[in-house]
């Protein structure tokens, strides 16, 4: 029964950002879950080492040095994977840059585009290019798939001199729920994932600030940060069979610090 129910065996899932932080996490529990992963990371050191760790779960895996701001990259890497792994049936963008300025009023224009191209534009041709195989594989009446990605509890929160993060990440939240209504008739589900104040290398010198961390970490009901592993029964279950029927939602994991 939980086989049947969250077992990935025969499935090939997609995590951009996978060699690091909650992007690695997900990946090591969708390969322990007998999923075939492919990763997407920028550094090569860091995808070999990601590599070498999923590789210990037996099922096939591969990682592909891929910048998401690059359109002719996503379109040539997704064509890779079809070719290499012959379907793809998850695929979790996760990738995702901050730039915080001095203030609103000091960030640059460029910031602001380099946050947008990463965490917004990424997100919009990765989705687009995975889509175009998942619909074709449906038409051909192999239905399903799903779509996951990593916004962020910063979405319905302000965040001060931060204000291009927030703002990417509300807008996935937009774009996935429409998704699920155009591509239900497919089969094929659409969520987003919300992190909290997770310990990643992102969130690092708030970890280290003796002003910032503690105060914010005061708000966690559970009184702690997250880590990324903690992401990983959420990727099974939105990658597997058990959440046939979820789909348009945004699933917040922040050990309670939205309703604190």
């Amino acid at each position: 029964m939980l086989e049947e129910l969250f077992g990935l065996k025969g499935k090939v899932c997609l995590v951009t950002g996978g060699n690091g932080g909650i992007g690695l996490g997900m990946a090591k529990a969708l390969a322990g879950a007998g999923a075939d992963v492919v990763i997407w990371g920028t550094n090569p050191e860091k995808n070999s080492n990601a590599l070498e760790e999923l590789a210990k779960f037996g099922t096939r895996v591969a990682a592909m040095n891929v910048d998401v701001s690059n359109e002719n990259q996503i379109i040539e890497n997704m064509s890779k994977i079809i070719e290499n792994f012959g379907r793809i049936d998850t695929i979790i963008a996760n990738s995702g840059i901050a730039r915080p300025a001095r203030s609103f009023i000091h960030t640059s224009t460029q910031n602001w585009r380099d946050v947008m191209a990463v965490n917004l534009d990424g997100v919009f041709w990765t989705l687009r290019e995975g889509l175009k195989y998942m619909v074709e594989r449906a038409k051909n009446g192999d239905l399903g798939g799903s779509l996951i990605v990593t916004s962020s509890i910063s979405a319905y929160f302000g965040m001060p001199a931060n204000e291009a993060y927030p703002a990417s990440k509300a807008a996935v939240i937009s774009l996935i729920k429409g998704l699920a209504v155009e591509y239900a008739r497919f089969g094929i589900r659409a969520n987003a994932i919300c992190p909290g104040w997770v310990e990643t290398d992102m969130t690092k010198p708030l970890q280290e600030s003796d002003k910032f961390g503690p105060a914010i970490i005061s708000r966690v009901p559970q009184g702690r940060w997250g880590n990324a592993d903690e992401f990983g029964g959420i990727a099974i279950y939105l990658a597997s069979n058990a959440s046939s029927f979820h789909t348009g939602d945004e699933i917040k994991i922040d050990g309670g610090y939205a309703i604190g």
